[in-house]
């Protein structure tokens, strides 16, 4: 039976501090969880009821034991997470100063085993058959997890709904691209040749495609090869611009924010969720914000996934509450 969603990308161990509003190097203590946005949009969409398996590597050591069983344990097939012996599973820690700050240090050295997909080892049979296949700008960074996403974008060649998560995270990406973000550019535009929606948040459709005005961006994006573009705007909402004219402008949802991290990992997994079921573009575009905020008001990140309910009861309050 083909799956409702594949996602391809990052995994890890997130450390969360326990202590809000304190300085990392002040914290005592910490919460361990399941993280990297690939993997955190599977298990949002398993959360709404999906069927999912995400495409990834981890060290041959303890954590990666770990991230089976929690895997496992949030209902995503982990048959495509494979260790990688020499490699350490990745470690991100994050610091907690809410509303709007949540600095990330990424320990991925000498190199993270989600960058050691190869072409060769997929199952492009599953790929294709996906409902949804979901990539990120993350594996895109280096070889060869680069050739590896590119190979199961052309293989799908558009079939279903095929998900580009443009994911820029300048910390993952070599010294030269850093310093020029613009080289970054010619990959990103050849898995938009292949992908069907693009989602970013400004940042991100920046690199993308040169600009930041959301509706500009959004048609640079749909010129570049996908049907539905999606811009996140933070506490603009969301612009969402389909190529046939249908187009939505949604602001967020109310919500306290606690963490802000994994807010778009459950956008996205909403996102599928209501693409899947056929929603019209503002409904989707309704529930992810909901999901998203929900997240946000939740200090983890994988286990805050909300329920179709929690859901539900957001958008009929209003709010997040």
């Amino acid at each position: 039976m083909a799956y409702d969603l594949i996602t391809m990308g990052r995994i890890g161990v997130d450390l969360y501090p326990l202590q809000t509003g304190v300085p990392l190097a002040r914290v005592t203590s910490f919460g361990k969880f399941l993280g990297g946005s690939a993997t955190n949009v599977a298990v949002a969409a398993a959360r709404l009821g999906l069927r999912t398996a995400v495409i990834t590597r981890t060290g041959d050591d303890p954590f990666g034991t770990y991230l089976h069983e929690a895997l496992r344990g949030f209902g995503v097939d982990d048959r495509w997470v494979t260790p990688v012996p020499g490699l350490p599973t990745p470690v991100t820690f994050c610091e907690v100063f809410p509303p709007d700050d949540f600095p990330l240090y990424f320990y991925r050295l000498p190199k993270a085993p989600d960058l050691e997909i190869h072409p060769g080892e997929l199952d492009l049979d599953a790929i294709r058959a996906a409902r949804v296949l979901w990539v990120t700008g993350t594996g895109l960074s280096e070889e060869p997890s680069r050739g590896a996403t590119l190979g199961a974008l052309a293989h799908r060649a558009r079939s279903g709904i095929t998900v580009f998560d443009l994911d820029w995270r300048p910390a993952l990406w070599d010294d030269a691209t850093r310093a020029d973000p613009g080289t970054a550019r010619s990959h990103y535009a050849e898995a938009l040749r292949h992908a069907t929606v693009a989602v970013g948040n400004v940042d991100e459709v920046e690199i993308a495609t040169g600009t930041r005005e959301p509706h500009a961006a959004a048609r640079a994006l749909l010129d570049a090869g996908v049907e539905l573009a999606v811009v996140k705007q933070g506490p603009e909402g969301v612009l969402a611009v389909h190529r046939d004219g249908r187009s939505a402008q949604v602001p967020p949802l109310p919500v306290t924010v606690r963490n802000g991290l994994g807010a778009g990992d459950a956008f996205g997994g909403a996102l599928c969720h209501g693409l899947l079921a056929g929603w019209d573009l503002e409904t989707v575009m309704r529930h992810a914000n909901a999901a998203g905020a929900i997240v946000a008001s939740r200090l983890e990140c994988s286990s805050a996934m909300p329920t179709p309910d929690e859901v539900a009861a957001a958008l009929a309050a209003g709010a997040v509450r």
